[in-house]
């Protein structure tokens, strides 16, 4: 009887010393998931929402850039990027060649409404000066246009050291002299000739604008240029004497 007391007093000892390593384990595993003093976070079931259906802070470092969407090439999709790292792959509105041609057909066109601007009181054919009054009335609106493209580009209408006497279709300052002396006749043949010679150098220039230059305003009005003047040409050879 007394062995049987022994066996079950070690038994319930066994037990004892058992169930508390377990509770010890189990503090200890508790302990280490979560650390002291931390909420208990709720379980969520593929919901990023956390507990309390607030919606989760965005992560650390996270952009509000606005997105772009950048077409894909031929058979693949388009993907969305952030504004940032969009690149501006687009050809320069203009290029050195348009700025060029700018500069030089402001005083080529001036040079135009002092011949067209003689036409009224030394012309005698009537048809003469009505080609002037044409000359005028297209040249000098074009020369706002032009003085308008370099304003709104910050660039200069001036080219130091630039002699513009050596332009196509320029008139010497001697020849311009002796068309403001000329009367008559004589003075519609000199414009006749200098004009033709001053269209077809603008003419050139327009020309060698639509394949050099990349500012399609310009290129409409180097386009323009070309065609309306050598429209003009076309009547002023009617005009001379033969």
């Amino acid at each position: 009887m007394t062995a049987r007391r022994g066996r079950t007093l070690a038994v319930v000892i066994s037990l004892t010393v058992l169930l508390a390593v377990v509770v010890a384990l189990a503090q200890r595993g508790a302990d280490n998931a979560a650390p002291p003093g931390a909420a208990p976070v709720a379980a969520t079931t593929g919901n990023p929402a956390s507990a309390g259906g607030a919606e989760r802070a965005p992560a650390a470092g996270a952009s509000d850039a606005p997105l772009v969407i950048v077409p894909g090439r031929p058979g693949e999709p388009a993907a969305e990027l952030p504004a940032a790292e969009v690149r501006d792959d687009s050809p320069p509105r203009h290029n050195s060649m348009d700025t060029w041609f700018v500069r030089m057909m402001i005083p080529h066109h001036e040079q135009a409404l002092e011949m067209a601007r003689l036409a009224p009181d030394r012309a005698a054919d009537p048809k003469v000066r009505a080609l002037a009054d044409r000359i005028r009335a297209s040249q000098r609106p074009e020369i706002g246009v032009l003085r308008a493209w370099l304003t709104a580009r910050g660039l200069s209408a001036e080219v130091d050291g630039h002699d513009h006497g050596t332009m196509r279709g320029m008139q010497s300052p001697e020849a311009m002299r002796q068309l403001a002396a000329a009367r008559g006749t004589d003075f519609d043949h000199r414009f006749l000739r200098m004009m033709t010679e001053h269209h077809e150098g603008a003419v050139v220039m327009a020309t060698d604008l639509l394949r050099v230059g990349a500012d399609l305003t310009l290129s409409e009005f180097a386009n323009s240029v070309a065609v309306e003047q050598g429209v003009e040409i076309a009547r002023m050879r009617e005009l001379v004497p033969s």
